[in-house]
């Protein structure tokens, strides 16, 4: 029967469990190749990429293979081809050619119809409502906030098995793969919790888990750590994480916090508390690594207890 001493160790039982995989699948490379005419728009769109918009100095020098018209050929070779098309063209029927032939040969095809607050109105479903690929995104290559609402979930969902490395690699991505990655391992630890039935209080904590339910909660949230990490383009030993987290992930500090936090928003013990102790811990978890991104600094008491309720209360929507 797992006990306290399993919680406090929890780095350690991590650390025995090989995490290459989870690493090596983070550094492999993405390919990304985008195909246009000069001026579509191609090396903007690359250089957005390379930058995350929550944190304007933070950049990459990820390799992007660009090519135009002319040399389609070198593209064959990418996970995803993004072909670049300037919403004020007045043809594009080399583009869709090229599309429809990498579609036949079955490459993942993306169209990206750029400068769209440009194209006069009318012309967009004019023009490309007949293109057969994967996914056609309109945008501005030059407005993050369009390229982050439309152009990455758009990659995400043609690359869904390459997110940790798309993440770390282009930082464009981070921040959608990051909250996803938490949402995630939020339900997954809130289905667990509600597959194992009725609550337990723990004496020592006055929460509705037992010690085998926070032993597995806690090494789900110790993977998410990890896994957020690397997507985030942080370091790649899980060490540097016990430094940095371990007071949060892997012992009872996390646990009292949310029975201090949840007093009173708990009528009875049982399947709907156990569910939302169990998100709302994860929630915590998730965030707490997020708000280190992007601000260097941990999360506050008020902002945790803010979490805290908020995750709580999904958790019972769970």
């Amino acid at each position: 029967m797992p006990g306290m001493r399993d919680i406090a160790n929890m780095w350690r039982n991590v650390r025995e469990i090989d995490l290459r995989p989870i690493r090596e699948s983070a550094l492999q490379p993405v390919k990304l190749a985008l195909v246009g005419a000069t001026g579509a728009g191609r090396h903007t769109l690359a250089n957005q990429m390379r930058h995350d918009p929550s944190r304007p100095q933070t950049q990459t020098q990820t390799p992007v293979l660009i090519t135009d018209l002319a040399s389609p050929g070198k593209a064959t070779s990418a996970d995803l081809i993004v072909i670049v098309v300037d919403a004020t063209s007045t043809t594009t029927s080399q583009e869709q050619a090229l599309a429809e032939k990498w579609m036949d040969t079955g490459k993942r095809v993306m169209v990206f119809v750029n400068k769209i607050d440009l194209a006069a109105e009318g012309q967009v479903m004019d023009d490309w409502q007949n293109w057969q690929v994967d996914r056609m995104v309109y945008g501005s290559a030059l407005d993050p906030a369009s390229l982050l609402s439309q152009f990455v979930p758009a990659v995400m969902d043609l690359l869904p098995d390459q997110h940790l490395a798309l993440g770390r690699q282009f930082p464009l991505f981070r921040i959608a793969i990051a909250r996803e990655l938490i949402n995630e391992t939020c339900f997954s630890n809130a289905a667990y919790a509600f597959s194992t039935g009725l609550a337990e209080v723990v004496p020592a904590l006055d929460i509705p888990l037992n010690i085998a339910d926070m032993v597995v909660l806690s090494k789900a949230q110790a993977f998410l750590v990890y896994k957020l990490g690397l997507s985030l383009g942080l370091s790649t030993r899980w060490q540097d994480y016990v430094t940095e987290f371990g007071s949060v992930v892997g012992s009872g500090f996390l646990w009292r916090q949310l029975a201090r936090q949840l007093v009173g928003l708990i009528p009875v013990w049982g399947i709907v508390p156990k569910v939302g102790v169990s998100y709302a811990g994860t929630y915590v978890v998730g965030h707490t690594i997020l708000q280190w991104y992007l601000t260097g600094r941990h999360i506050t008491g008020k902002q945790m207890r803010e979490l805290y309720a908020h995750a709580f209360e999904n958790g019972k929507a769970f």
